[in-house]
């Protein structure tokens, strides 16, 4: 009897030792957060992949410091109401970081969540610039370029590369979208030779915008430069060419996207978007990109390899730093060059990445093809 008592008071001392605070605090936990299901799950997922893909490699290496890494997944549809919740979740749970969100919507709604609780945010896609001004989120880094790069490099193409002089300029009136599209109106009414003749938000998810494509026709505009995501571009695309209206259509990163092309169809052909470098050729790229190859037998999609490049840097900081604390992070971030995707990055004191910028691609025989 004392035999079996003891060995039951064992057993129940395991599993109280196993499920105490000291064995939770065993991981470092790092949030992932994005668009998992639905229209922006192509942004999302392959973020989240990638992510999975980096820590996978450094567990299998010993985790950061002897202590292996949790990764507590959540999925906030880019939606900023959505994401908050998620935010206040995450901090909760007691994660020491978060990669994501992947919207520029979200990460604004997130940041004074994740700021107040000294949790560091290395987003891969959100562009919006004002997210890294005025020292307001010390906590906040990126892997890509912000969205006045990327509409200085798409007004530019249209007025010296296309030569348009009358443009439009549509927006999707979310903070990404709509933020891009006055950037690219004030870099156009800055020049001497070109102007703005419409400026106009439509609505996310409409089946129709037969109204918005008649004011283009009506403006006598030579280009329609459009700031927003896939789902929307290639519905105004696809009612462009309906209407015979064939004048170059430009947009951004959240556009440069196979689902564009997949969904727009022959549309899609000759419509222009930034996005970040072909790295196809880097040999962190290359390994990676097979990997995900090996695991989900179909070729990344957008953001990937900025999602790499997120996750190397996060978890060669907390090595560098011997800790997971967000100050100590925070400083290894900025004072050590990571290797990644599109080669050594560093980050400058707002967290803006050094090293990583925007081109022009072109949909060509139903690829986008560096054209820029």
């Amino acid at each position: 009897m004392r035999t079996t008592l003891f060995s039951f008071t064992l057993v129940f001392f395991i599993l109280h030792l196993l499920q105490s605070p000291l064995h939770a605090a065993d991981t470092i936990k790092i949030g992932v957060t994005g668009a998992h299901q639905g229209d922006l799950a192509s942004y999302g997922l392959p973020s989240l992949k990638a992510t999975q893909l980096v820590v996978k490699d450094v567990n299998a290496q010993g985790g950061i410091n002897g202590v292996p890494i949790e990764l507590l997944v959540e999925d906030d549809g880019c939606k900023p109401e959505v994401a908050t919740n998620v935010a206040t979740k995450l901090v909760a749970a007691g994660v020491r970081a978060v990669i994501g969100p992947v919207c520029s919507g979200p990460t604004k709604a997130t940041l004074p969540i994740y700021r107040d609780a000294n949790v560091v945010v290395i987003s891969p896609a959100a562009t919006t610039p004002n997210l890294s001004q005025d020292g307001a989120y010390p906590n906040f880094f990126r892997t890509i370029a912000a969205d006045d790069t990327q509409a200085r490099l798409q007004t530019d193409f249209t007025l010296q590369t296309l030569k348009a002089k009358k443009i439009a300029i549509l927006h999707d009136k979310g903070d990404y979208g709509k933020g891009l599209a006055e950037y690219a109106k004030t870099f156009i009414e800055q020049s001497d030779n070109a102007k703005v003749v419409l400026f106009e938000g439509v609505t996310p998810g409409a089946v129709d915008y037969s109204a918005v494509i008649q004011k283009i026709k009506r403006s006598n505009a030579d280009a329609v430069l459009f700031g927003g995501y896939h789902p929307e571009a290639s519905k105004i695309v696809g009612q462009m060419r309906q209407k015979r209206l064939t004048i170059p259509f430009i947009s951004d990163d959240g556009v440069k996207d196979a689902t564009f092309i997949k969904v727009a169809g022959k549309d899609a052909e000759g419509v222009y978007a930034t996005g970040p470098a072909d790295v196809s050729n880097n040999p962190i790229a290359i390994m990676y990109r097979e990997k995900f190859k090996a695991a989900e037998g179909t070729e990344p999609g957008s953001f990937f390899n900025n999602a790499v490049a997120a996750a190397l840097a996060l978890t060669q900081a907390m090595t560098k730093a011997g800790s997971a604390d967000a100050d100590a992070v925070k400083e290894a971030l900025r004072a050590h060059a990571v290797a990644t995707p599109f080669g050594d990055i560093t980050f400058d004191d707002r967290g803006e990445p050094v090293g990583i910028g925007f081109f022009i691609y072109q949909v060509q025989n139903g690829q986008f093809v560096l054209v820029q």
